[in-house]
């Protein structure tokens, strides 16, 4: 009995411990949820990084590959990547800068649309967001007093109807700034596979492979295959040269698998 007492006397001690409050990224205290709402978001560019690194790495790999298989020297290989860097960087750059800007262009024009009909028939866009609130779960006098709400701030009401109509929202993204993410990108990812060719490695291609891998981790991950690739068919050839064989047939047979490993290993 005096056991079970003091158990019990244990767990209610045990239960009167403050637990440790969890830490948030961020305070939820009035003041500082003020002072972080004060300055509206900027817009985001890591797509356009991502976009650009990933499509960078590839393309300079491949080239790489293909160079090693074909058996050009460093310093065409040096060439052919730094030309396929500014070239195809140049071109990642303006396509994206055209696609941001062409989105913009949608959302100004799908913009002045609703301005349009607010100002037209401000009754039927009023049922729109009716229906739009009574389809996420609204009824009632809830119902009216969201559509009440919503439809009293004309630019509350434009933001309402072009993201819940249309999916859209103006995320501030500037189109050059886009551009410039994708090109910076495009080219310091790029040269990942150039820097053993710059820094003179041996087994230059098997040490770009690697670098591209360890770059990207597990989103290259078949690039294993090609550093193991090429090891190999590098170790044949000088088997081939200390042992008199034909070096001509070795250098055709490696051009063919690293070609066809850089064309199973496509930029897109």
């Amino acid at each position: 009995m005096a056991r079970a007492v003091l158990a019990g006397d244990l767990v209610h001690q045990c239960n009167r411990i403050p637990k440790p409050v969890p830490r948030l990224e961020h305070s939820h205290n009035p003041d500082d949820i003020a002072s972080r709402l004060a300055t509206p978001p900027g817009a985001s560019y890591l797509k356009d990084w991502i976009y650009g690194g990933i499509d960078g790495a590839v393309t300079t790999f491949a080239i790489v590959a293909g160079s090693t298989g074909a058996d050009l020297s460093a310093k065409v290989i040096l060439i052919l990547g730094i030309a396929n860097l500014l070239a195809d960087g140049f071109s990642m750059a303006a396509a994206n800068y055209s696609g941001s800007k062409s989105e913009n262009e949608a959302y100004a024009r799908l913009r002045a649309i609703e301005e349009n009909h607010i100002a037209l028939a401000p009754e039927g866009e009023r049922e729109e967001v009716r229906q739009i609130f009574r389809n996420k779960g609204f009824r009632g006098e809830d119902l009216e007093t969201v559509v009440q709400l919503l439809t009293s701030k004309k630019e509350t009401w434009i933001e309402t109807m072009m993201q819940a109509e249309y999916g859209m929202s103006d995320g501030g993204r500037k189109p050059l700034k886009a551009a410039l993410h994708t090109f910076a990108a495009f080219v310091a990812c790029g040269s990942v596979p150039l820097l053993p060719f710059v820094l003179a490695f041996q087994a230059s291609a098997t040490t770009a492979s690697a670098l591209t891998a360890v770059a990207f981790r597990d989103r290259f991950i078949p690039l294993a295959l090609v550093s193991k690739t090429l090891a190999v068919l590098r170790h044949r050839d000088d088997r081939h040269r200390h042992a008199g064989g034909r070096h001509r047939l070795s250098g055709r047979t490696r051009t063919a698998v690293a070609t066809g490993l850089a064309r199973a290993f496509p930029d897109n």
